[in-house]
């Protein structure tokens, strides 16, 4: 994993490169949703309700720590939905914490999936 600064240098850079409009910066959160929206193949006009918003933050969530074995993808429905198993808790930590570690496993996410084109350095 990497050492907090050199995280938060990556995911500003991640986050600037996320950001097409002028002041617009992507939350984690967004990001979140985002993934999601890429697992589901949802298509990124669509607007969303609250609870879709979550629905697609838990799948970004899921999907973003499978190669931590938090989870499992176990099979995708004939809507195109993943559906995941979870194979252990989170850590209980404080929400900085928290942020630290889906920060690092959205980056490595990036380098897999390339949602920013060319992918940042790998999380190592």
């Amino acid at each position: 994993m990497l050492p907090e600064e050199e995280l938060q240098q990556r995911w500003l850079q991640f986050q600037s490169a996320l950001t097409k409009q002028p002041g617009k910066e992507y939350t984690l959160d967004d990001i979140l949703i985002l993934i999601g929206r890429q697992e589901a193949g949802w298509p990124l006009q669509k607007e969303l309700s609250e609870k879709e918003k979550n629905d697609l933050m838990q799948l970004g969530i899921c999907s973003i720590l499978v190669p931590a074995k938090y989870y499992e993808l176990i099979w995708v429905d004939d809507i195109g939905w993943p559906h995941f198993k979870q194979l252990k808790q989170l850590p209980n930590v404080n929400l900085a914490e928290r942020n630290f570690l889906l920060k690092q496993y959205v980056l490595l996410y990036n380098d897999r999936n390339k949602l920013v084109k060319p992918p940042l350095h790998a999380v190592k």
